[in-house]
Parts: C-alpha cells; structure tokens; sequence
C-alpha cells in the first residue's frame, strides 16, 4: 500500500462538495447515474494530501449499499466503482470499510472490468480505464492479500485479468494489469497454486504466439517476480512429479517439462530451482524420465540463452553430456535430437558438442546413428559453415555406407542438402564454400558401386540435390516459362571439377546417356516382349520381386497419358523445358493413379531419362571446350566424348552449330570433340549429314591431315555417308601418300584406313592387298627397338598421350585386320580374310607381343601389341565361326589375364567383361574370370567377382546354368593345361585357389551338387590333347571334389546326387578307351597325400596354424617369362586418346575405361534380349547363331552316368 499520509495536517483542508443522497426509492436511474457521475467528477478532483475525509463519510456509506452494487445499469456501477476506487486512495493507508466490505468492493471491481471492458468502443471504457489505472497506480488492490481467505480472491483475480486480457485492448491497459498482479504477488505472504497455474497456463503451447497479450503479460510477471516465484515454480513442478511418478504413461510429467522449456525461453530467472532437480532426474534408474529431462535440457541449452544456463549450471551440462553415452538408446536418441541447438547457439562447446556427435555417428543403434546424419540435414548453410567441422562432415558421408540402410538415406540425405544451400557459394568460387562442400558429391557417387539399393539411393540423392532439375520461371502450365539451360549445364561441370575419376564414371553412368533410348516399335511386339524387359530391369532394383510387381501394375494400368510422358522423357530429341514439364506432369499422375507404385516408377523415371546431360546441354558444352583446353580435367570434352559414344543421337538439333565448329580450325580444342560428335550422330543417322562441298571437302581435308583423331572421325564420317564414291576416293589417296608419310601421318592414315575398312569394306577391298602388304612389310613386321635414351627400359606401359606414332600406327593395323575380318564375317571370302588374321594374332601372344620372339624389341610396345591381339581375338570371338577358329588357342587367350603387366590385364579383363555381359562369347570364356585370384591387384580380383555375382543376379536359370555352371569343367581344364601346374603340394595349393575362388562365387544349395557331379565325371573322361594333361585333370577334379564337400559342410549344405545327366564338351574331352580303364582310374588316387592332409586340415580351419600368405603376382604363360612387378598407371579415360588404345571405338560395346563393381552389377540388358520369345527359348550371341538348352550341345560328346 502506498501511503502517502503525513501525521500532521496543513491547516486549510478541501472538503467534499457534494452532499446529494444516492440511495433511495425514488431516485430514478437518469437522476442516479447523473449524481453518480457528479460526484465521481469531484472524487477524482480531490488529491490525498489535501482532502478532508470527515467530508466522505456520507457518500463512502452509500458507495457500498447494495441498491448501488447491485444497480442493474451498467453506468451506475461504472461510476459507482471508480468513485469506490478514488475513496480507497483518498484514505489511504487506511481503508475505511471492513474486511468483508472490503472483499465485496474488490469482487464488485473485477467484476465490472469483466463485464464491460471489452475494448476502446465499449461504452463507459473511460470509467473502466480510470479504475484500472487507480487500482495500477494506488496499488490499493494488495489490501486483498490481508483478507480472510484471500488465496480465493486472488486466484479469482488472476483469472479475471488473463482472461480480460485476451482481448484487444490497449497496452497500457496491459501495462495496468500486469502491475496489479506483479503488486499482489510481492505483498501476498502465500501465493496460491491455482494462480501460479492460471500464471504457467500462459506459456502452455496453445499461448505461445508472440502476439498473444496473456502470454506477453505473464512473461512481464514472472520477470518481475522472479525472486518471488521460484520456490512456489519448483513446489509446483516437485508436486507434479511426486504425483505422477507411478503413473506409467507419464504424460503430465512430460508436459510440465515442456513447460519448463518454454519458461526458459522467456523468462528461466524463475526456474533458479527447478535446473538441479533436473540434474536430479538425469541421475535416476527409470528411464522415461531420464529420456524427458535429456531432452528438455537439451532443447534448453539449445535455446538462445543456452550458453549463460551452461555456465550458470556447468555439473548439469556436464551430467547432460553423459546422456550420450547412456544405456538406453532411447535417451542417446534424445541427446542427439537435442543437439541441433547446441550447435547453432553455444558455439563456445563446438569441440565438446562434435566430440559428442562424431561418437553417436558410430553409435552401436542404427537409429542413434541415422539421427545422427538427420541432424546435420537440418542445418542451414551458415551454421554448416562455420559451426561444423570438414572433418565431421566427411565421417558423416561416410555414414552413406553404413551397413544399415535407414542410416545412409540419412547421411546421404543431409550431404546433398548441405551440398544444395552450398552450391551458390561454391559456383562464386568461395574458398571456404568448396573447402566445406565441394567434396560432397564425390563421397556420395564413390557410395554407387556398393549394390542396387545403394544406387537407388544415390540416383536420389545426386538428383534432387546435387544436380536437380531447375525449375521454370513462370508455373509449369505456362507456355512462356523458361529455363536457365546455361547455369543447369555449367552446375554439372561445376561439380565436376571436385570429382575423382571413380565418381565421374559413375556420374556418367547417371546420365542415362547409355541405356538411355525410346522404344519406338509395333505394339504387339513391345507387349509380347514386355515381360523379358521388365524382369530384367527389376534385377536393377533393391528389391527385384517388388520392382517387377510395380512395373507389371504400370503396364497393366495401360494410361496412355503416363506413356506419353515416360517417352517424352527417354526421348533424347526432348529438351530441357519439356523434360521438366514430362518428369513433373509424370510425377504428380503416378502419386495419384499409382501410388503404390511410385517409388519404383519414380526411380525408373531417373534412370531412364536425360535429365543430368541433355540435348540442351550441347551448345554450352561446346562453348566451354575453348576454356578448358588447358585445364588438366577437360570435363565437357568428357562428356561431349560419352554421348558421342553412346547416344550421339542428341546432336540431332545441333547438326549446324557442330559443322559450325569445325569450320574453326584454328580453335584446335573444338575441332576434334565436335568431329567426334558428328562422326557418332551420322553413323546413328547418315541422312543428316552436311550436304555443302565446303564442308565435305573440310572433312576430306581432316581425313588426310597428321592428326590421328582428327583423321579417324573424318573418315568414319565419309566412310559411313550414302556416297560411296567419296569412301573409295579417300581410300586411293590414303594410299597414295602412304610410302612417303612421315611417323606421325603415317598413325593418323592407318587410323582412317581403319575406319574405312570397318564402316565402307567395299571401297576398302579395292585395294586391300595394296593396303594388308604394306602394312605388313612397312609397319607390323618392322621391330621397334628401345629408346637407347630411356632410363628405365624394363618398363612394360606407356600411357596413350606418351606413346610414340610408329606405336600408334602398328596397333591401328591391328584393328584395320580386325575389323576388316568382322566386316566380312558373314561372307564367302570370312576365312580366306580371317584365317592369315587369326594366325597373326595367335602368333603375337605366342611371342608376348613381337612376331619373332627375338629379344631386343621394346617391352612397352610389345605389352601394347599382345593386348590388342587378345583383344582382337576377343571381338572375332563373337563370331561363331571364328570362334571354333580361335578355340585350339583358347588357353593361351585365357592366360592373358595373368600377364605381367598391370595395364594389360585390367584392360583385357574389361574388355572380356564387357563382352561377356551381353553374352556375346561363347559360354567358354567365362572361365577365364576366375584366374584372377592370384592377381596381386584387388582391382581385378573385384571386377572379377562384381562381374560374377552381377551375372548371378540378372541371369535366368537356364542361361545360368550354361554360362556360369557349367562351365566348372572347362575352368578345370585350364587349370590341368595351366603353364604353372605341377603337382607339388604348394602348387597345388596355388591351384585349389583357383577352385575356392570359382566355389566361393558360384556355388550355391541349388548348384553344389552339380558341381560336385562335373567334378567327378572328370575323372570318367580323358583330356583329348595328350595323358600328362589326363592326370593333371585328375589331380584337378579329386581336388575339387574336397573342396566342394569342404565348402559346403562349412554352410551346413548336403550334397545330393544330381539326378539329371549332362553332356561333356567333347571339343577338350574324350571318352575312355574301355571299362578296365574307367575302373582303374576311379580307384586311383592321384592327389599327393601331403595335399589330402592339408585337404584334412582345412576341414577343421580352427586347428590349423593361421600362415599369412605371400603376395603372389599374376602368372603368366611359359613363353611370357616370369611376372614382373608393375608400376601402377592411371586407367585410360573416355576423355584421353584411344588410338593405341586396347579398347574399341566409341560405337562398340565397352567404354576403354570399365567401372568396375558397377557395370558388373547392374548390367545393361543383353542386345538379344529383344528377341527372346515368350516360351523361353534362347538366342545366343549374334545374328542366327543358335545353341539348343543347357544340357543339349551338338559338339559335346554323350557320357552316362
């Protein structure tokens, strides 16, 4: 109470004027409320120094009668209580009536305010706004806390003013309120638990808004009374708890600590307190509540004032951070939830907060784990920056391996988020910005080669975040909205730049550009193929049986609306505005039509259509050829080289702006790109070729110049055009200027003549004796000896950009004999071409890469010219009747891929691979990947056994069964033919790895017995060369057999006898001469005993002392000496020279540069799958080259069982 009364009196007093009677029957309600408002006028004129308050007793009596309290006008009682609120201040400190008059006056004032303040416009609001301020500024309202049972008054009043409150009143009103109950909580000796409530009611999550005055006011309360408050907030949050401890679903506890947080924000003076019984409750056994105090503490200490409540309570921040190490996953899960928070506002804790982060990245719960990554996903770009370490970014992508897949769609997640809010920053070459981000994309794409499921994932995440579509600027139904195709390109080469060559080859393989295409054919033969395409395409999915179920349901849904789309998107002549508007039009019918469906068609969407490279990509492509001619990663050159190899059909629009390019001769970085490009889009279309004399005659011009790129698309461009008469002109004059070429046009005019010889072999066969002599007598057969300067001349490789152009030229005539014989394959003449052909390759592997295995020739052309033989031998294999040619030197082929050069193996291994996929080689060759157990490099054990188990997945039966199977035996004739064979126990061991590795791959509880049959038959037979090698098959197929039963008893597998019979080959096999023979060999054992005792040992591995094996390089041929140890080069890239390439032109099956697990897992579909029909019966390899079923082969020779 305010007192402002002094004990002695001045000697002049001012006395009421007004004398009138207020109470009585005849008064009329006008007649009162005009006395009412008189004497309201004089109270509120008299001040409470100067007043005589002997003067008031008259009209302090009538105030309070019951005719006036009670008066039904609301006018009488608005004056009525505003004179009753100028008595109390002109009396005070001393109130002139009774408690209970007292109580009634205090009910009667609220009670007006409730009733008749409803804001500015209500009537009498200037009456109600003077009680208010007189209560506000009197402070004559805390004569209520010393009346009997005042704790029901209060809380009655507290509930008025929250509730009066809410509406739309002035502020200063607010004001006036707030510092009536601020007055009534300082002076009330016990503040009671309903008005505490009323108070904390305000700050519940329904109040929250910054708008709303009853939560602005209880903040400006509880601020105010902070001091006051605390002891009844931790009363009142002790009681809840005690209370509801024992109730199991916690739920009141939980929303009073939701309380607490909220109160932390605005005003965490009052909860002084509650934090230690916070502390407390991280502390006790029952784990719901540690679960709700981690993460109320945690949001707190996220929150904008967290960092003054750390270091207000550093014991309950520290037994906080311990929750991060708790036993129950739940309460890490909160830890971690929490943290975001933390991170962005208590910078000061980054090293404890990331110590604490990059412990739950490994945590051993998998949603701890995934929360982890989320965590960062939410993050904005700012807080990423510069609150986050690169190192905790990088252990967070490589969570985009983890073994769970919930925790890397997480990981994987937040990286292309973080990646996106970046990339404006890292397009302006912000240091910082590439330093923290630039990374990303190269982490995700590395994560592909991992499975299906992963590169579902990845497809994803690089498309919606790393190289999103962009959108248009005007709605997608608009016919004007435009898209900005400039910045879209330069994105992809932006992102390039930060690539490691694993993760440009898997980008590439992103683009679509490879299986990219629209299936434009008669109906009835799509329908009756449908089923062959789909269940291939579903082998490409995490999951195959659901994948093949949603693309039945699309088929079978038959909306020609959604095909129409889905072809536009494949369309390679759709360009980039019309692909956006396709792919979204195509997303929003699926989630309405298909909803089930769509996560399958979604991402068969992003596989199938152009939408990280595009036909509107080509023009900035090759205006950026000119900027990056000297930049030592030439990306848009790689890119214009991968669609010019695999789908140089979206140059169709851009047929002028290429001719355009090449007519600038001077700008050398475009010419060569951009006759590529037209080379690959003339060969898809001849029709578009330029028909102008000027720019025919430019690429004669090209054609016959020293440059063997340039030389070799000019010519396949003329060589693939309508007129004929220009091949065979070009062919004259290559051949006129051949005898006085120097090296370097030399290379570059047998590169035409190669191309030539493939894509016009008329014009070539006019002079083909002129043109196979010459290159005989003047290139092949002429030695190349070593550079007398060289430092190292036992080096075997020489990268493309370094090797010499007589290496160019003789590996160039090697492919113009190759492709002269696949030209006339199917002709009359294809062996008396071939034959020579053949025998010529043969005898460079005989010689490990020279024609006269002399020594002196230099290694690094020798390694160069025995890879492109075997590889040649590898493409005239397609052809079946090359194929029978080539087999009497099958086992020299296959041991290629030991050879002692590093470079030789992998490639030939890639290019095998590749033409193994589409099984266009007899099933033969598929032994050959298994001798590269032995291989010293991992990169060719894993292209290895990603080929296999890809094969295994995408197969059917049957062809599974021929192609993997079946060929066990053939594998065991290498081996007994194998140049390192003998049967010396360590040997022995050597070759059994062979067999592990081929078991380990293959064998499965559906194929062991068969293979344990092949086994046994091999010694049912005889080898067809000679007895040495019969023995060693023996040796081969008892080993076998023991580590068949080895394999399968360690998987707890039975091996049943195979019920079927099977037909041997008799091409390398011959049945026995007699019965007695067969006895007598069944009874033999041919084993050595110490290899049946380390046989024995292996079947119990745990009593065998653990020996680590030396590392043992590839082995090679007799004739090829002993293996070297290589010096490991850099794999040959799409965008480095193919001229003295092993791999084939940009046209043919295989790209130079294999990515490994990739390819081999998800394989492209085979090129005869088209023709397979609905019964099942299997076309194998090219044109009407047929084989009967698995068992059925015409050559094999018949064996009972």
């Amino acid at each position: 109470m305010v007192a402002t009364r002094h004990a002695a009196q001045p000697s002049t007093h001012t006395k009421l004027a007004f004398h009138e009677k207020l109470t009585g029957k005849s008064i009329s309600t006008d007649a009162l409320l005009k006395k009412m408002k008189s004497l309201h006028s004089e109270l509120a004129a008299l001040e409470q120094e100067t007043v005589d308050v002997s003067s008031l007793g008259s009209a302090r009596k009538e105030l309070i009668h019951t005719s006036i309290l009670l008066h039904k006008d609301r006018g009488v009682k608005a004056y009525a209580a505003c004179c009753l609120a100028d008595i109390l201040r002109l009396y005070a400190p001393e109130a002139p009536y009774t408690q209970a008059e007292l109580r009634d006056i205090f009910q009667f004032f609220f009670r007006q305010l409730t009733n008749g303040l409803k804001g500015t416009d209500a009537s009498y609001y200037n009456e109600y706004f003077h009680l208010l301020e007189s209560l506000s500024t009197v402070k004559s309202v805390v004569l209520v806390c010393d009346l009997p049972n005042a704790d029901e008054l209060i809380v009655e009043i507290f509930r008025d003013l929250f509730n009066l409150v809410k509406r739309d009143l002035p502020k200063k009103v607010e004001i006036f309120m707030a510092d009536i109950l601020i007055e009534i909580i300082e002076e009330a000796e016990i503040f009671p638990n309903e008005a505490l409530e009323v108070i904390l009611s305000q700050f519940m999550e329904n109040n929250l808004r910054i708008e709303q005055a009853g939560h602005r006011m209880a903040i400006q309360i509880c601020n105010a009374t902070a001091d006051k408050l605390q002891r009844y907030v931790c009363q009142h949050f002790s009681d809840i708890i005690v209370a509801e401890s024992r109730d199991d679903d916690f739920s009141d506890i939980r929303k009073a600590h939701e309380l607490i947080k909220y109160l932390n924000h605005s005003c965490p003076a009052v909860l002084h307190s509650v934090i230690p019984q916070l502390e407390e409750e991280l502390r006790v056994e029952e784990v719901s509540i540690r679960l709700i105090a981690t993460q109320v503490l945690g949001e707190m200490f996220g929150d904008k004032g967290g960092a003054e409540l750390v270091n207000k309570y550093p014991a309950t921040w520290s037994v906080w951070l311990q929750r991060r190490s708790d036993k129950a996953s739940s309460v890490r899960l909160k830890f971690v939830e929490a943290s975001r928070g933390l991170i962005v506002n208590l910078f000061e804790q980054r090293a404890v907060i990331e110590d604490g982060l990059r412990q739950k990245l490994l945590d051993p719960d998998e949603k701890v784990r995934a929360a982890t990554c989320k965590l960062y996903g939410q993050l904005d770009y700012e807080t990423a920056l510069h609150h986050v370490s690169e190192e905790l970014l990088r252990e967070l992508g490589e969570r985009g391996t983890d073994k769970k897949h919930s925790v890397r769609v997480e990981a994987m997640t937040s990286l292309g988020k973080l990646y996106s809010f970046a990339y404006p920053e890292i397009e302006n070459n912000e240091p910082l910005a590439i330093q923290q981000f630039a990374w990303i994309p190269n982490a995700i794409l590395q994560a592909m080669s991992l499975g299906p499921e992963v590169r579902t994932l990845v497809e994803k995440v690089v498309m919606e975040y790393i190289l999103p579509l962009p959108s248009t600027s005007s709605p997608s139904t608009s016919k004007e909205g435009d898209v900005d195709e400039i910045a879209w390109t330069d994105r992809l080469l932006q992102t390039m730049k930060h690539l490691e060559e694993k993760a440009i080859n898997a980008i590439l393989i992103l683009t679509g550009i490879k299986q990219g295409g629209v299936i434009d054919q008669d109906e009835d033969i799509v329908a009756k193929r449908l089923n062959v395409y789909t269940k291939h395409l579903a082998h490409t999915f995490p999951d195959p049986f659901k994948a093949n179920e949603d693309l039945d349901a699309f088929a079978k849904l038959n909306e020609n609306r959604l095909y129409k789309l889905l072809k536009t998107c494949m369309d390679p002549q759709t360009d980039l505005k019309g692909l956006i508007k396709a792919t979204n039009e195509f997303q929003r019918r699926v989630e309405q039509q298909a909803a089930n469906n769509a996560g399958t068609l979604l991402s068969f969407l992003r596989r199938s259509s152009f939408r990280i490279l595009n036909q509107s990509s080509i023009p900035t492509l090759v205006k950026r050829l000119t900027k990056s001619q000297n930049v030592p990663n030439n990306h848009p050159l790689t890119l214009l080289k991968y669609i010019s190899k695999h789908s140089p059909a979206l140059y169709k629009s851009h047929i002028g702006e290429l001719t355009k390019a090449i007519a600038d001769e001077k700008n050398t970085s475009t010419v060569e790109p951009c006759l590529h490009a037209l080379a690959g889009v003339l060969q898809w279309d001849p029709k578009l070729a330029p028909t102008d004399k000027r720019t025919q005659d430019r690429f004669t011009r090209f054609a016959l110049q020293s440059n063997p790129r340039n030389a070799k698309f000019a010519a396949r461009i003329i060589a693939t055009s309508t007129n004929t008469e220009s091949s065979t002109i070009l062919t004259e004059s290559l051949i006129d200027e051949l005898p006085e070429c120097d090296s370097e046009k030399l290379a570059a005019h047998v590169a035409a003549l190669a191309q030539i010889a493939r894509f016009a072999p008329a014009a070539f066969e006019n002079k083909s004796d002129v043109i196979t002599t010459f290159l005989l007598k003047n290139i092949l057969m002429v030695p190349t000896l070593p550079d007398p300067n060289e430092m190292d001349v036992e080096e075997e490789w020489v990268s493309d950009e370094d090797a010499s152009p007589t290496l160019q030229a003789k590996v160039q005539a090697l492919k113009v004999f190759r492709y002269r014989s696949l030209a006339h394959a199917s002709d009359e003449k294809a062996s008396e071409i071939s034959t020579p052909v053949l025998k010529m390759l043969a005898t460079l592997l005989e010689y490990s890469g020279s024609f006269t295995g002399e020594a002196g020739e230099d290694p690094k052309v020798m390694s160069r010219m025995r890879l492109q033989a075997a590889v040649s031998l590898l493409h005239l294999s397609t052809v079946e009747s090359y194929a029978q040619a080539i087999f009497q030197r099958f086992n020299r082929l296959a041991v290629t891929v030991q050879d002692s050069c590093f470079n030789v193996r992998i490639s030939f291994l890639s290019k095998l691979v590749s033409l193994l996929q589409p099984r266009k080689l007899p099933p033969r060759f598929n032994a050959i990947v298994f001798l590269t157990v032995h291989d010293p490099e991992e990169d060719v054990k894993i292209l290895s056994s990603s080929y296999v188990s890809g094969a295994l997945k995408n197969m059917r039966a049957d062809v599974k069964t021929e192609h993997l199977e079946m060929i066990f035996i053939r594998l065991m004739h290498i081996l007994a033919h194998h140049p390192d064979f003998s049967k010396a126990p360590d040997d022995l061991k050597d070759i059994a790895k062979y067999i592990q590795f081929y078991v380990e791959l293959v064998a499965s509880p559906e194929n062991v017995s068969l293979l344990f049959h092949l086994a046994q038959k091999c010694k049912t037979i005889r080898d067809a060369e000679s007895h040495t090698f019969t023995e060693n098959l023996y040796v081969i197929a008892e080993l076998a057999q023991e580590l068949i039963k080895i394999h399968a008893n360690r998987r707890s597998w039975t091996i049943p006898s195979y019920p079927g019979k099977v037909r041997l080959p008799g091409d390398i096999l011959r049945p026995l001469p007699n019965p007695e023979a067969a006895k007598e060999i069944a009874k033999t054992i041919y084993l050595p005993e110490e290899t049946v005792a380390w046989l024995g040992s292996l079947v119990n591995p745990k009593t065998e002392k653990k020996k680590v094996p030396a590392k043992r390089k590839a082995p090679v041929a007799k004739t090829n000496g002993v293996s070297k140890k290589r010096v490991r080069r850099k794999q040959r890239s799409d965008d480095e020279s193919d001229e003295v390439s092993e791999e084939d032109d940009e046209d043919e099956d295989s790209d130079g540069n294999f990515f490994e697990k990739e390819r081999a897992k998800n394989s492209e579909p085979p090129e005869h799958v088209a023709d397979e029909e609905e019964d099942g019966e299997e076309q194998l390899g090219r044109g009407a080259r047929t084989r009967a079923k698995v068992f059925i082969v015409p050559c094999y020779l018949p064996v009972d069982d």
